[in-house]
């Protein structure tokens, strides 16, 4: 089974008040387990990045300035997702931002299914903090590389954290080969005796003749 962690980098909260997109990121996973496969492109958003955006991600206008526009990668994103479901942590707002980059290119909108990592946590941990780096220390993740937010690193960690909240890598169902454990039995050294024949001997049939002689009343005659 084939699914696309996707994790989104923003100028701002709201895409209707001209917010935009600075970075994007997929990973693919096969039965719930990355593969290495990874989409990532930082995004000119074609406006100013305001400092409190910038005191989450680290992503600067001047950084910015030379990378693509979200027209100029969106065939190479759209094909890397392909018909797989999406994961996303908090999916309404990244499916939000990435269905408006698609509305401005007069294109549909994403048409994957969704798993919010999100809400799978708050009905397993009803009352619990939710956060992507709360989860990684209630799963035991190392998440010590996240200073800021980034788009790859944060679908690295959420690919971990979803497959612990689904069950752990036994979700997958998948089987593992057992090493078979072989025995040697050493021979013993010297000659070997040959095996002793079963049929009786002439001399051992007269012995049992002369002994059931002796028995009377025998049951199995009776």
């Amino acid at each position: 089974m084939r699914e696309v962690v996707l994790d989104t980098e923003t100028t701002g909260i709201d895409p209707t008040n001209g917010h935009r997109m600075v970075e994007v990121a997929c990973l693919e996973l096969v039965n719930h387990l990355p593969t290495g496969r990874q989409f990532q492109r930082y995004l000119h958003p074609e406006r100013d990045v305001p400092a409190d955006a910038v005191a989450v991600h680290g992503l600067t206008a001047e950084f910015l300035a030379d990378k693509p526009r979200f027209a100029e990668v969106v065939e190479e994103l759209l094909a890397f997702i392909g018909d797989a479901p999406l994961v996303m942590h908090n999916a309404e707002f990244d499916t939000r931002f990435l269905n408006a980059e698609l509305m401005r290119l007069d294109r549909p909108p994403v048409a994957a299914s969704i798993v919010d990592t999100l809400q799978i946590a708050r009905q397993k941990f009803p009352g619990a903090p939710a956060s992507l780096d709360a989860l990684c220390r209630r799963f035991a993740i190392d998440n010590s590389a996240r200073a800021k937010h980034g788009a790859l690193l944060d679908a690295e960690l959420l690919a971990e954290v979803y497959l612990e909240l689904i069950g752990g890598r036994q979700a997958g169902l998948e089987l593992v080969a057992e090493t078979a454990v072989v025995f040697t039995v050493a021979r013993p050294a010297g000659p070997i005796r040959p095996p002793r024949p079963h049929a009786p001997s002439a001399t051992e049939l007269a012995a049992h003749a002369q002994l059931l002689a002796r028995i009377k009343d025998p049951v199995w005659l009776t």
